[in-house]
């Protein structure tokens, strides 16, 4: 199969690229607003001349495409905010583009990467199938962007249920690849162990569920060789993790220095969602089965990222199930 990344320079599209390439059975079309960065990463994965990288203004000129996948957009809370509302613009240009694709070729199947976010809950629970999506409609805040333009691209997807439209709503991602600069609770983790330090965070309770980069091909893979049309789906590991035992297995196993202190002095990365996964299951019509825990996944990208040798997980810590 022919297929389009739209926004290569994504990081979890990067991971993507790499699962693809080990699987050697696909042609991939890359496109970014940065082509020649793209090209300079493909040099330093060993894949150099592998795959046809283009800028968006070259997209009109492809043709026989059998999927799109579409990553562009923003990876964390501090570029979402710098955007600010020109989210909105970019989300609707990148989308258009790949919606003119299928109006002239409506056999090709299109993956959109949405977010959590655009359920615009508090995220005080995990969200379910039933759950509804929930917008400030009288008082939206710059935060409030990046989910509102996710949602409003579903509701224009769902709109065209002619056409093979597949929205992926990814709520945590970890791949011991990404940027560890940007801000998270997970990335703040690496940068203490790494450099030593002790991380100041609050002690109050959240959940997360983290998927990891052979589940999230696992997925794509599924949805590409699917013959469901037009759905939505939410992203999910086998069992997510709360804060108290994601802290006390850094500790244990990866010598994390940590000090619970008041929230209102604790490092503030961004909007804080105590239940931040989904429980939505809808995922699995496509044959997805999820590899590994949240746990599983982050404790195999740490061992990459510190270069130690896998561990069992036998420390007694309790997984959220």
């Amino acid at each position: 199969m022919k297929i389009a990344i739209l926004g290569a320079t994504s990081e979890i599209a990067k991971d993507l690229i790499l699962s693809f390439s080990a699987q050697d059975k696909q042609e991939l079309v890359l496109f970014a607003r940065r082509p020649k960065e793209v090209i300079r990463w493909l040099s330093t994965v060993n894949l150099p001349n592998k795959y046809a990288v283009y800028g968006f203004e070259s997209f009109h000129h492809v043709s026989d495409l059998g999927a799109i996948i579409n990553f562009v957009g923003v990876g964390n809370p501090a570029q979402a905010a710098a955007m600010g509302a020109s989210i909105f613009d970019v989300t609707l240009k990148y989308d258009t583009i790949a919606l003119n694709y299928l109006d002239k070729y409506p056999s090709c199947r299109y993956i959109f990467l949405s977010s959590g976010a655009a359920y615009g809950t508090s995220f005080n629970e995990p969200v379910t199938e039933a759950t509804q999506a929930t917008a400030p409609i009288n008082n939206f805040q710059p935060q409030d962007w990046y989910g509102v333009a996710k949602l409003y691209a579903e509701c224009r997807h769902r709109s065209l249920p002619y056409l093979s439209i597949i929205d992926i709503r990814v709520f945590n991602y970890f791949s011991s690849t990404q940027n560890m600069d940007a801000r998270f609770l997970i990335t703040d983790i690496v940068r203490a162990i790494r450099d030593k330090a002790t991380l100041k965070t609050s002690s109050e309770i959240i959940v997360r569920d983290y998927i990891s980069s052979e589940d999230f091909y696992q997925l794509i893979s599924r949805i590409l060789n699917s013959s469901i049309k037009n759905d939505v789906v939410d992203c999910y590991s086998n069992a997510p993790i709360d804060k108290p035992a994601l802290l006390n297995f850094m500790q244990e196993n990866f010598g994390l220095q940590y000090e619970l202190v008041p929230q209102n002095i604790a490092i503030n990365t961004g909007n804080v969602r105590s239940h931040y996964f989904s429980l939505n299951r809808r995922a699995r019509q496509f044959g997805y089965a999820p590899i590994r825990t949240s746990l599983e996944n982050l404790e195999r990208e740490f061992n990459l990222i510190f270069k130690l040798s896998p561990t069992l997980l036998g420390t007694g810590i309790t997984i959220v199930k």
